[in-house]
């Protein structure tokens, strides 16, 4: 690296510590506001004592099997067959760690910041009104926001940085080190990606588990409103919404950020080898990385903005803050482009995903949002029945699928073809359309992080039974934060689009995929098409069925309780909450294990046994599978949402109606699909597509099972 180099990747460092001191200031005057309703406050200290004794169970079982897989890569460097593979050996093992850690570490800081945020929002609904209550329930999500970023991109720069050092001293040019430590760092996104995928999966199925049973023996068969105290899953219901929507997510997109970088500094280092001469052609690999902390910088810049002013109108806080976030990376790319990586093609390409993130944010608003026809349309099927309200949700879910993927088409092929194609940089020009999109993740995951807050903030109002302007504000804020939830889990799969492509095509460079061996005329690829578009659907059924049965638990429980107790409906006795938070804590630790094994085990078996052109056949399959689904999945479900909200805001005949029921009946078939299985869809694929990364220099040296059989034949 040159001094220039050097500077730029010291000042991303630099960057990310002021941030991270920023969410320190952030989070110490959360925690320095004092709750005046002590109602308020009591609820919030059991939804908090929900969350902490969740996640001290699941990093119970967490932290042994990280432990093991370290181990296994710290050992997989000692056997000749792994020489020279990415993210194994003991650089590799520490970068596991690391990125294990700070993945975890960025869910936890933002739930520690959500349960705090949950009552003092409530509480400023009372005093201050509508604008008090959004500048905090986005600065809790601004927390988590600016955590993730902060946190995913200093693990990464920094390491990268130690382990260039590191191989320069053991004697390696510097074309060698800046190779090998880019090889290093991809242990640091499996770290982030394993947390991701327990974080994700067995948050989810918690917050659904309770969601759906007290959905359905509260609202439906008691006929009781949501979060009423007499429900004795209103604890874990709102519990979840911070294990599931904060500590899950903010895994989840860690895990998403950092892959897009890597998969950027991967094939920036490949062209760089290609090139030959390290100082002229570096700025390939840093450059990734100076873009994403122009993003932590926007990010900053958009929440100081937010926060120094008073905003009534929810919808429109939040967009201008994503403007602001992008428009803060763009201008700093058009400067990088020119001055820094010298090639002004990286603006269009970095400019594409940008727009692709926009874009897609914008169809989940269209398709989720109260404010459009889809939503209202839904509302008004219900009014025939379940059957008409679950139909519709359905057909939209499906539909929006169509504009998303055009946009992310277009996204791609405008990256590809500006930068050269295939004789030139068109493949590094992808990379760095995913890293454009998801630079602004630091403004994204605050902005999704609001909406949990809200909806913690209005349950905490209906069970401290607070004036009924209370809950007005609140479901305001939290009808608003159902479709930045929408927008944020569809950024989420459009960037793991991107991202998963790149790795792929570091995969095929890695194994040496060349078109004549990677062809839809080799049977071998179409097997594996075939296998990993079924594969989606699979993990899908996995966890889908995991939130049933524990639903069907939580439904058993409360049951029991209402009819051991007939006092409890009365409201002269409280249930027993601990006992539906422990049911939810059990059911989902128990049921996130098979999910994980398979999406690990899943792409080993499938390259040892096809080998490496059957293993590219089961990226692509699952890719394509993974895209439709999470799309659908995420937008039926905010859908089927904000259709209930809608109505409960006194549309078609409102709350109790037949159908404010209908309309429950699809919000519980959408929940385990928007906040469960559909955001699980962008971490399978990338952990698959880590995991293939690893494996190729094996695919390589070995011959797999197929081979092996039609020799014999």
């Amino acid at each position: 690296m040159g001094t220039t180099d050097i500077i730029f990747l010291l000042a991303v460092v630099f960057t990310c510590l002021i941030t991270l001191s920023y969410v320190f200031i952030i989070f110490r005057k959360i925690q320095r506001l004092k709750v005046v309703n002590a109602d308020v406050d009591q609820i919030s200290m059991h939804i908090r004592r929900g969350a902490i004794t969740f996640l001290k169970r699941e990093f119970a079982v967490m932290i042994p099997f990280i432990a093991i897989v370290a181990l296994i890569l710290l050992g997989l460097g000692f056997i000749p067959l792994f020489h020279g593979a990415e993210g194994v050996g003991w650089e590799s093992a520490i970068c596991f760690l690391v990125g294990a850690l700070f993945s975890g570490l960025a869910g936890l800081i933002g739930m520690m910041a959500a349960t705090k945020a949950n009552g003092r929002t409530t509480d400023a609904a009372i005093n201050k009104g509508m604008s008090g209550a959004l500048k905090m329930a986005f600065s809790g999500g601004a927390t988590l926001g600016l955590s993730v970023a902060g946190l995913g991109l200093l693990g990464l720069s920094g390491l990268l940085f130690l382990f260039y050092n590191v191989f320069i001293w053991l004697g390696d040019s510097s074309l060698e080190a800046i190779k090998s430590a880019t090889h290093v760092v991809t242990g640091y996104g499996l770290g982030c990606s394993l947390i991701a995928l327990f974080g994700r999966v067995g948050g989810g199925i918690y917050t659904k588990a309770a969601d759906v049973g007290a959905d359905i023996v509260g609202k439906v068969e008691a006929n009781i409103p949501e979060d009423d105290p007499r429900n004795p899953a209103t604890i874990a219901d709102n519990v979840g919404d911070n294990v599931g929507d904060i500590a899950g997510m903010g895994s989840d997109l860690t895990e998403s950020y950092v892959g897009s970088i890597i998969s950027a500094l991967t094939l920036g280092s490949i062209y760089v080898a290609q090139m030959g001469t390290i100082l002229a052609n570096v700025a390939m690999v840093i450059f990734p990385l100076i873009i994403a902390g122009a993003g932590v910088l926007g990010a900053v810049v958009a929440v100081l903005i937010v926060r120094a002013r008073e905003w009534k109108n929810p919808q429109k806080t939040l967009t201008i803050s994503t403007y602001i976030a992008a428009l803060v990376v763009f201008i700093t790319t058009i400067f990088l482009s020119i001055y820094y990586l010298k090639d002004w093609r990286a603006i269009i390409a970095i400019g594409a995903g940008l727009a692709c993130g926009v874009g897609v944010g914008w169809i989940a608003e269209y398709y989720t949002s109260s404010d459009y026809h889809s939503v209202k349309e839904i509302a008004k099927e219900s009014q025939t029945g379940h059957a008409t309200n679950v139909i519709a949700g359905l057909g939209i879910g499906m539909k929006s699928t169509a504009l998303t993927v055009i946009i992310l088409v277009a996204g791609i092929i405008i990256a590809y073809l500006v930068m050269g194609g295939a004789e030139d940089l068109g493949n590094y020009g992808i990379a760095l359309a995913a890293v454009g999109m998801l630079s602004t993740a630091g403004i994204t995951v605050s902005v999704d992080g609001y909406g949990p807050i809200s909806d913690n903030a209005g349950g905490i109002a209906s069970m401290a039974a607070l004036d009924p302007g209370v809950r007005k504000i609140t479901d305001k804020l939290d009808s608003v934060g159902n479709t930045t939830a929408a927008i944020g889990k569809g950024f989420c799969i459009g960037s793991a689009t991107l991202t998963s492509l790149a790795l792929v095509i570091s995969f095929g460079q890695a194994t040496g995929l060349t078109p004549d061996k990677f062809s839809l005329m080799e049977p071998r690829v179409i097997v594996g098409v075939l296998l990993g578009g079924m594969l989606p659907f699979l993990f899908s059924a996995m966890v889908i069925g995991s939130v049933g049965r524990a639903a069907n638990q939580m439904v058993v429980e409360i049951r029991r309780q209402f009819s051991a107790d007939p006092t409890i409906l009365a409201g002269k006795t409280m249930p027993d909450y601990e006992r539906c938070i422990d049911i939810s804590t059990k059911a989902s630790l128990k049921e996130m294990v098979l999910p994980a094994v398979l999406a690990v085990v899943s792409p080993i078996a499938a390259g040892l046994i096809l080998g490496s052109e059957g293993l590219g056949g089961l990226l692509i399959g699952g890719l394509v599978s993974a895209i439709m689904l999470a799309v659908f999945m995420a937008n039926a479900g905010g859908a089927w949402d904000n259709a209930k909200k809608y109505i409960e805001e006194g549309a078609l005949g409102g709350k109790g109606s037949e159908t404010h029921k209908a309309s429950i009946t699809g919000d519980t078939v959408g929940d385990p699909l928007k906040d469960t299985a559909g955001p699980a869809m962008d971490i399978l694929i990338k952990l698959m597509s880590i995991i293939s990364l690893i494996i190729a220099p094996v695919l390589e040296q070995t011959p797999s099972l197929w081979d092996i059989i039609v020799s014999w034949l």
